[in-house]
């Protein structure tokens, strides 16, 4: 029997890679002899760049860059490909949320000139193939920061530089591109997204994002002043209107600036993981597949990781069953897209911080349980093909 074990990271609690380890754990408790092959995944957010290291056999690369309230922060990229010269990029790493407490969070200041760093480190190593994770940023400026980590002058209406951050952009006149680097030109960008806002309007990065990032109702409504103004210069510098293009409102706009500058093209992100990480291919011959992560419920289906690995799985009539930290309402409507059952870990009353500390422990257990259910239904496994 063949099992493919394909969970995203339990947020908060545990790694996808570790996680995977727990399922297998569990699987090979009650069938020492399964075949079980993991591949730890991610959605495009926090956790991609470990996913596809693990997946592709690739190495991490550590770099000391500017976090996003100017402070220097430990980041890292990744090396895959058969020459290491393809560059994984998560942006969170260098300009992530999680990088500052809640009390000091400010898109005015939040700036993106880490992630800028971070491609011109790449830059350096040889790479001039790009995967971009862009979840869970702590900015709203437009990718402005990350132009100027890579060359870009942005000038005010003297021919000075403006600052960082989203509260800056207001005062974007102009834009020097002659010390651009140039090797951007030369490169291809592929961004991991399942954002599908515009730059600005109601459902723009700052209205739909910025209060999460710790904009107050006042200081949204400046953001959306400042990123108007910003996406007027970048059309007249470049001719690409990103005011309502969809996707430009990724990671506070973030994305506008990859559509304007960069040669990009954009995919969900559990697409680009399924891609990169061989998923297709661990799957032939496969009788059965494990994914998971904190919470399942009726958005799943919306492009989350367990619902792309069903629905990959179901292509080739493999079932798949989720494992959950906790199961919400809806997911009745998983069934048919190709989640055969969803089960939560939790196997009796605990308090939360309890059950995140179990999470490998509880995994093993529930793991176990599935693959007893699926063999007593299958006592023989499916022939291969």
């Amino acid at each position: 029997m063949k099992i493919v074990i394909a969970p995203d990271s339990f947020k908060g609690s545990i790694s996808a890679a570790d996680a995977a380890a727990a399922i297998e754990q569990g699987i090979k408790r009650y069938w020492p002899q399964a075949e079980t092959v993991k591949v730890p995944v991610a959605d495009g957010g926090e956790g991609t760049l470990d996913s596809l290291i693990h997946a592709a056999g690739g190495q991490k690369v550590a770099a000391i860059v500017t976090g996003p309230l100017g402070q220097p922060v430990e980041a890292a990229y990744g090396l895959i490909g058969q020459d290491r010269l393809a560059a994984v990029i998560e942006m969170a790493s260098a300009s992530g949320l999680y990088l500052i407490a809640p009390e000091q969070r400010d898109p005015l200041a939040a700036t993106t000139y880490g992630t800028g760093e971070l491609i011109k480190q790449a830059l350096d190593a040889g790479c001039r193939e790009f995967i971009l994770a862009l979840g869970g940023s702590a900015t709203n400026d437009g990718g402005a920061g990350m132009l100027q980590a890579l060359g870009m002058k942005l000038l005010d209406a003297s021919g000075g530089q403006v600052g960082w951050g989203g509260g800056a952009l207001g005062g974007i006149a102009a834009i020097d591109d002659s010390a651009w680097d140039r090797r951007i030109a030369e490169s291809r960008f592929l961004i991991a997204s399942d954002v599908q806002n515009p730059f600005i309007g109601p459902k723009g990065a700052s209205h739909v994002y910025g209060p999460q990032k710790g904009a107050t109702p006042d200081i949204v409504q400046e953001l959306e002043r400042n990123m108007t103004v910003w996406a007027d210069v970048i059309e007249a510098k470049t001719g690409t209107r990103v005011h309502e293009l969809p996707g430009a409102g990724a990671a506070g706009g973030i994305g506008g600036a990859f559509l304007a500058f960069f040669p990009t093209t954009i995919k969900p992100g559990i697409e680009v993981v399924i891609h990169y990480s061989g998923l297709r291919e661990h799957l032939q011959g496969a009788d059965l597949v494990i994914t998971g992560e904190g919470q399942i419920d009726f958005q799943t289906a919306f492009g989350k990781t367990p619902m792309g690995i069903a629905l990959e799985a179901k292509k080739h009539n493999i079932p798949t069953v989720a494992l959950a930290g906790s199961v919400g309402k809806g997911i009745e409507s998983l069934h048919s897209l190709g989640i055969t059952s969803v089960h939560s870990i939790v196997n009796g009353p605990m308090a939360l911080q309890e059950a995140m500390d179990r999470a490998a422990e509880l995994l093993e257990l529930a793991a176990e349980q599935v693959v007893r259910t699926f063999m007593a239904a299958n006592p023989q496994p499916r022939a291969k093909g």
